[in-house]
C-alpha cells in the first residue's frame, strides 16, 4: 500500500518537473536551435512535419505543424506563399510583429517567447512560425482536423423543438450556443485541464441573471481540479459535484444548445468540455429529472400529463418489486380472495421464495438491458426483445419462476422507462426497497421509501437545495414543478438559482395571464 502511495508521489514530482522544465523554456534568435528544440520535444513524432524557407541563399523561416490536425490548403495559400514571394523584413525586436501583421494572412495569430504554449498549441493543430534573428514565435489558426456532423442526438430526440446538438468540438459548441445567446451579457470563461491533455473547457453564464455564490463556488472547485487527464464531462462532474457517494446526480448533461441556454435563461451556469458533445449544467434542482427537452415546445396539457406520468413512473419502478413481495410473502390479506388464490396456484410449483424470485428476475432483466446497450444498434434491440420474450415464456414453462413474476419485472422495466436520467439510482433504490420489503413487509417498504425520501431532501447541490423551496413558496414558484404552466404564466425565474427573478412583464390584453 505504502509502496503504491510513493510511486504516485514519485510519478507527480516528474510531471511536475517536466511541466516546470518546458515552462523555463524561451525561443532562441537562432532558427536551427528552435528547430532542434522541437524536434527534441517531439521526438518519435512522425506526425510533425517541419518546412523551411529560404531567402537570398539562407534559412529565414521555419514552420513546424502536426500532420492530420490541420488544413494544408490554408498553411500553402496563407504562411508558405505570403513568406516565399514577399520580401524579407529586417531583423530586429519587431520582425515577428511585422510578419504576422503584413505577411502572413491568417485571421487568428499570437506571439510568444516559451515553448509550452508552443507545444500545446502544436498537438491543437495551430502552426508554429520561427523567424531567424528573432527571439519570438508566432502561433498560426490552421486548424482543420476532421469533426463529427451537427446532428440531433440520440439520446434526447424530440417530436418539436430544434434538431442539432453539440459534437465534439468546443468552438462549434460555443458558436451555438453564441448564435442563440445574442448579447453581450452571455460570458464565456476558457480554462484548460490535465497535465497531460491540457483539454480546453469554457464556463459559461449569463452576467444580470447568475447566482453569484453558485459562480464563485463553481470556480473554486475547479481551480482545485489536478489531475492528468480529462476525456469526458463525466471525468469533471465526479471530481466538483455535492454528496460523491450518493447516487443521485447533483450537476446536470444535455447534448442540445437549445436546452443549455433554456438553463443559462434561469440562471444557471454550463460547462462546456474540448472532446465531448455532452454539457454540464448546475445548479441542478431534483425536478429537472421529469423534464424532457421537448417540454417547451409542446402544449402545456401534455406536457403536464406527461410529467405526472414520469413521477408515478420513478414511484412504481422503485416499489412495485417490493411492493409485490409485501403483499404476497406478508400482508396477502389485502389481496382479493380470487387474486390471491390465483397467484399461490401459480407459485405452488415455483422452487424459489418470492424475494428470491424477484432478485433473480430484476438482475436477469438489468443484464438483458446492459447487453442490448452495448451491442450495435440493430442487434442490440433485436436481442433485448427476443431474449425477454425466450427467456421469460421458457422460465414460466420450466416452473422456474411465477407468470405473476413476469409481469412485475415487465411492469418495472417500462416505468423505467419513464425516467431516463434516472436509470443509475434506480437500480440500487429499487434493490434497496426490495430487501427491506423482502424482511419486515410493509413496514420496511415505508421504512425504505422514508430513507430515500430523507436523502433526496438532504441533497444539496453547489451549497442549494435540490428538493426543498428556498423559502419562497407564491405561485409563481410552482409554475413549473411538477407541472408546467402556460408560458404568459411563468414570469419569474426559480426563486433557489437567481436573485433576478423577473422573466417577463405580463402580457397586455390577455385576461387569463
Amino acid at each position: 500500500m505504502f509502496g503504491f502511495l510513493k510511486k504516485q508521489r514519485d510519478t507527480a514530482k516528474k510531471i511536475e518537473a517536466f511541466n516546470q522544465g518546458l515552462s523555463s523554456l524561451k525561443v532562441s534568435k537562432s532558427l536551427r536551435e528552435n528547430v532542434d528544440m522541437m524536434k527534441q520535444l517531439f521526438q518519435d513524432v512522425d506526425i510533425m512535419k517541419y518546412k523551411h524557407v529560404a531567402k537570398d541563399g539562407e534559412e529565414a523561416y521555419a514552420i513546424a505543424y502536426s500532420d492530420g490536425l490541420v488544413n494544408s490548403a490554408i498553411i500553402n495559400d496563407s504562411i508558405l506563399r505570403p513568406l516565399m514571394l514577399c520580401p524579407r523584413p529586417p531583423k530586429g525586436e519587431d520582425l515577428m510583429r511585422r510578419l504576422t501583421l503584413e505577411i502572413v494572412q491568417i485571421n487568428e495569430c499570437e506571439r510568444v517567447d516559451g515553448f509550452k504554449k508552443i507545444v500545446a498549441a502544436v498537438t491543437y493543430g495551430d502552426t508554429v512560425l520561427f523567424a531567424d534573428g528573432c527571439a519570438e514565435a508566432a502561433i498560426l489558426n490552421t486548424k482543420g482536423f476532421a469533426l463529427r456532423a451537427v446532428a440531433e442526438p440520440d439520446n434526447e430526440k424530440t417530436l418539436s423543438g430544434p434538431r442539432e446538438g453539440f459534437n465534439e468540438s468546443l468552438m462549434q459548441g460555443l458558436s451555438m450556443l453564441r448564435r442563440r445567446a445574442r448579447t453581450n451579457d452571455f460570458k464565456i470563461r476558457q480554462m484548460s485541464f490535465g497535465r497531460r491533455t491540457e483539454t480546453g473547457v469554457a464556463v459559461c453564464y449569463f452576467d444580470s441573471v447568475v447566482n453569484r455564490p453558485v459562480l464563485k463556488e463553481l470556480l473554486r472547485r475547479l481551480e482545485a481540479v489536478d489531475i492528468d487527464g480529462v476525456l469526458d464531462s463525466n471525468y469533471l462532474t465526479e471530481l466538483i459535484r455535492d454528496h460523491r457517494l450518493s447516487p443521485f446526480r447533483t450537476i446536470g448533461y444535455t447534448e442540445r444548445p437549445d436546452v443549455v441556454i433554456g438553463k443559462l435563461l434561469e440562471g444557471r451556469i454550463a460547462i462546456l468540455v474540448d472532446g465531448t458533445p455532452n454539457a454540464l449544467t448546475l445548479p441542478y434542482l431534483f425536478i429537472e429529472n421529469f423534464q424532457s427537452n421537448e417540454d417547451y415546445y409542446l402544449s402545456f396539457y401534455y406536457t403536464s400529463f406527461a410529467r405526472i406520468l414520469r413521477l408515478i413512473g420513478f414511484f412504481m419502478t422503485v416499489t412495485v418489486p417490493g411492493l409485490y413481495i409485501a403483499v404476497v410473502a406478508f400482508q396477502h390479506e389485502m389481496l382479493p380472495s380470487p387474486l390471491f388464490i390465483n397467484i399461490t396456484a401459480e407459485r405452488q410449483s415455483v422452487p424459489l421464495p418470492a424475494a428470491v424470485e424477484a432478485f433473480v428476475m430484476l438482475i436477469v432483466f438489468d443484464i438483458l438491458r446492459e447487453t442490448g446497450v452495448r451491442m450495435p444498434t440493430n442487434i442490440g434491440q433485436a436481442l433485448s426483445i427476443v431474449g425477454a420474450l425466450v427467456i421469460g415464456q421458457a422460465a414460466v414453462e420450466a416452473k422456474l419462476v411465477a407468470a405473476p413474476m413476469i409481469i412485475v419485472v415487465a411492469i418495472t422495466g417500462i416505468t423505467n422507462l419513464l425516467v431516463p436520467k434516472l436509470n443509475a439510482p434506480v437500480i440500487y433504490l429499487r434493490m434497496f426497497v426490495l430487501i427491506l420489503s423482502s424482511m419486515f413487509g410493509f413496514f420496511g417498504l415505508t421504512i425504505g421509501l422514508s430513507l430515500i425520501l430523507m436523502h433526496i431532501i438532504s441533497l444539496t447541490t453547489f451549497g442549494l437545495p435540490m428538493l426543498s423551496l428556498d423559502g419562497d413558496t407564491d405561485l409563481q414558484s410552482v409554475k413549473d414543478n411538477a407541472m408546467r404552466a402556460p408560458w404568459w404564466t411563468m414570469l419569474t425565474r426559480p426563486p433557489e438559482l437567481t436573485r433576478n427573478r423577473t422573466r417577463m412583464k405580463p402580457p397586455k390584453g390577455n385576461p387569463d395571464a
